[in-house]
């Protein structure tokens, strides 16, 4: 196959890679590769030993990035009553009942996370075709269905991120972005391999991770040793 000569460029940089790295290493190899003119994001991609074919061998779970994930969150919660106001205080970019479901429905879609309240998941119900196949619709298992929003709100703009393993097999999640110093990566990798390795279903047997691999939004991948 014949490279583009930016990637040759990326191979001369980051060198040949015949095995697995350390987690350190991989992060600093993809580090050397040549920049472009926006600002990466890095990410994690998983393979995992699950039974596809298994109904109760998906991995989902949360988990706070401690260095965030380099972007804004914009966080539209659903709630009514004395809890509009304590949501709002939280940080809420937008908040409603019916009338921020009416302007969903009616093609606002200018969030990136959606927090609701208990009591409202039933009139939610109705943007079914809006927020699920974005993946926005809220839910308990995800933390973003919960009496307490002002935590959810906090937990979301300072990095909580969702992940979801999907028909393959796989994980494939943002951890932060090209800028971010190295051991940042490091530490946010850490965090969610662990939180992945803590998801592992009770049927699966051995190891839950397969192999792991780190790369750029315009980069190469790097395998990491597990």
């Amino acid at each position: 196959m014949k490279l583009s000569k930016r990637m040759k460029e990326v191979r001369k940089a980051i060198g040949t890679i015949e095995k697995p790295l350390p987690l350190q290493e991989a992060v600093n190899r993809l580090a050397r590769a040549p920049k472009v003119k926006f600002d990466e994001t890095v990410e994690l991609h998983f393979n995992l030993n699950l039974d596809l074919k298994a109904s109760d061998q998906g991995v989902r779970g949360t988990v706070v990035l401690p260095h965030g994930i380099g972007k804004k969150v914009r966080v539209a919660v659903f709630c009514k009553g004395d809890v509009v106001a304590r949501a709002q205080a939280a940080g809420a970019d937008y908040v409603g009942d019916n009338d921020l479901i009416e302007k969903v429905m009616g093609g606002f879609m200018d969030f990136d996370v959606v927090v609701a309240s208990p009591d409202m998941m039933r009139d939610l119900s109705k943007l079914g075709k809006e927020l699920g196949p974005r993946g926005l619709m809220p839910t308990p298992k995800a933390g973003t269905v919960t009496a307490d929003v002002e935590r959810a709100i906090r937990e979301v703009k300072a990095g909580r991120v969702e992940f979801k393993s999907d028909k393959q097999g796989g994980i494939h999640l943002g951890i932060g972005k090209r800028s971010f110093d190295e051991n940042k990566l490091v530490e946010n990798a850490q965090h969610v391999i662990e939180a992945v390795n803590h998801a592992k279903p009770s049927a699966v047997k051995g190891n839950l991770i397969k192999s792991l691999a780190l790369a750029t939004t315009m980069g190469p991948g790097v395998k990491v040793a597990l």
